[in-house]
């Protein structure tokens, strides 16, 4: 199957790089471009693309809000791989709150970009998860609206130590050699857990679990 990209960036010349990268992959194909935020949001509706590749600073609406808005609702929305000039980027984080898929710097080489595309594109989240984490950890304790810690008191104690692990980045095989268990078990309990606190995917799972205040920044 091919997957479909929506590119948003203000500037042509970004664009026109990346869509010639994406569109020389047999099963990467560009369906769009859009210059603003609000463009984004249409397009995204017009065009249903799988994955689309956010920048965050945008005139008339920036990547977060539009992000939030292509996200909103019920499912079947795109993966949103959000894209930054600054590895500590707010509005990155708040873009990760929204429900986007990871994150990766501008400046990456291309070949890097193809890959986190096919990436996000197949369900995995997190692209670069170390600097993700950083980010996180960065702004966790002075985000706003902190969530209610309440709710992890619906997991049990082993989906406690499962998210935690996912908070540190950990594949559903490193979680099972961590624990000991099977790698099918291991991603069982991810689900549920994603399930339990009504997390999209495991982007939103490391966000909780840094302001919830279940990992550390520094720990």
């Amino acid at each position: 199957m091919t997957t479909r990209i929506l590119i948003v960036d203000d500037q042509a010349m970004i664009r026109e790089s990346f869509r010639v990268a994406l569109d020389s992959q047999p099963d990467l194909e560009v369906v769009g471009e859009a210059a603003t935020g609000s463009e984004a949001v249409s397009l995204a509706g017009a065009l249903t693309p799988d994955v689309v590749l956010m920048d965050v600073r945008m005139p008339v609406m920036d990547g977060l809000e539009a992000t939030r808005l292509i996200l909103a609702g019920g499912g079947g929305h795109p993966r949103v791989l959000v894209l930054t000039t600054f590895d500590l980027d707010e509005h990155v984080y708040g873009a990760l709150r929204a429900g986007a898929s990871g994150f990766m710097l501008k400046d990456a080489p291309l070949a890097d970009l193809v890959t986190a595309v096919r990436v996000v594109s197949a369900g995995h989240t997190l692209f670069a998860p170390s600097v993700t984490r950083r980010l996180i950890a960065a702004f966790a304790e002075r985000a706003a609206g902190r969530p209610d810690s309440a709710a992890l008191k619906n997991l049990t104690p082993r989906e406690v130590e499962v998210l935690r692990l996912i908070a540190r980045g950990l594949s559903n095989a490193e979680i099972a050699g961590a624990l000991t268990i099977a790698e099918q078990t291991a991603k069982s309990h991810v689900s549920r857990v994603l399930t339990k606190l009504g997390l999209r995917d495991r982007a939103q799972a490391v966000v909780l679990a840094y302001e919830s205040g279940l990992v550390a920044p520094n720990g």
